[in-house]
């Protein structure tokens, strides 16, 4: 055989090794900007856990014109990161969506009210403006309204919703009695614009027992009867899962890992690093894995909603065991 015709012979068996060692690709869309939230997956990314698990990631950050929903019914997306108040609203509005895994276990929500509104206790909410986030954020505030019996249509009786931006401008500005923060990102807003927590009143949804699952995975329903797509999403979760247990334990790195991976340059190392270590509370002794008992107090909560719930029917098939299973063996 000639030199050329070897090399030629050599060449293409390199090609096809190539093609057969190239990773899969999985595009995730985030629900917001780049930030500490979202640590495990850059986590992932950053120390190569995607890749070692035969994975190409794209990372797409969210923001306040993005509807990850949408990303995922127009073919932008494989998995996306969603709150499950959202995901179920829009599984009964048509979109079928499906949880396949469930990092946080915990919420991080809360009204943040200031003391000198005389708030105390949610008693004190009729007659009052509350700052509430849209997009899909405000089911668990409606969910909470409608369990406490309160309209949310203004009046003495009910409490005046104010459209809230994502940010804490309606409450350093007066405009707001109360406002809609996380307890790894908005409230410290309020701190870092010079105000004490002393003059503060918080309300955290888990205290409130009107606690709605947060960040879950969620894909497209159809995918899943594609046996190869459910492997590269068992990769994908038992990588990023990786990814969270590594940032839990490493916040400072993680948060930096964050920034790195911040293309805009709004975010603040001091910022990122109390985020972490404030999401990390939320993440902890996760697998992966959905708690089917969280989820059914997260239906039960959308679905008391009175007259005006944020579901009207028990969902069938919002979620499946069947990815976590896949990654844990």
């Amino acid at each position: 055989m000639s030199k050329l015709v070897l090399a030629g012979v050599t060449s293409a068996l390199a090609l096809v090794g190539g093609m057969a060692q190239a990773n899969d690709e999985v595009t995730l869309q985030l629900k917001w900007v780049t930030q500490a939230q979202f640590a495990g997956y850059y986590v992932a990314l950053e120390n190569g856990y995607y890749d070692e698990e035969g994975l190409d990631v794209t990372i797409r950050p969210g923001g306040p014109d993005i509807a990850p929903v949408q990303v995922l019914m127009g073919g932008g997306a494989d998995v996306m990161v969603d709150w499950m108040p959202s995901a179920l609203a829009a599984r009964e509005q048509g979109a079928p969506v499906v949880n396949i895994a469930q990092p946080f276990v915990r919420s991080g929500m809360m009204l943040t009210c200031l003391a000198e509104s005389g708030i105390t206790s949610p008693d004190d909410f009729p007659g009052r403006t509350l700052g509430v986030w849209f997009f899909g954020n405000e089911y668990p505030f409606l969910s909470w309204m409608a369990h406490l019996g309160i309209p949310t249509e203004g009046g003495d009786d009910g409490v005046e919703v104010l459209r809230q931006g994502f940010n804490v401008d309606p409450l350093l500005q007066r405009q707001a009695d109360c406002v809609s923060t996380m307890t790894y990102n908005e409230y410290w807003q309020v701190i870092d614009a010079g105000i004490t927590p002393e003059q503060l009143v918080t309300f955290k949804y888990e205290d409130q027992g009107v606690a709605t699952l947060e960040d879950g995975l969620y894909v497209l329903e159809d995918n899943l009867n594609d046996p190869a797509f459910v492997d590269r999403m068992a990769r994908f979760v038992r990588a990023s899962m990786r990814g969270w247990h590594w940032a839990e334990e490493h916040p400072e790195e993680a948060a930096m890992i964050v920034l790195d991976n911040d293309e805009t340059g709004a975010q603040t190392e001091s910022h990122q690093i109390r985020m972490m270590g404030e999401v990390a509370l939320l993440t902890q002794g996760s697998t992966g894995a959905l708690d089917e008992e969280a989820y059914a107090r997260t239906v039960a909560t959308l679905l008391g909603g009175g007259s005006d719930p944020v579901i009207t029917a028990e969902p069938t098939g919002a979620f499946t065991h069947v990815v976590t299973d896949a990654a844990m063996q």
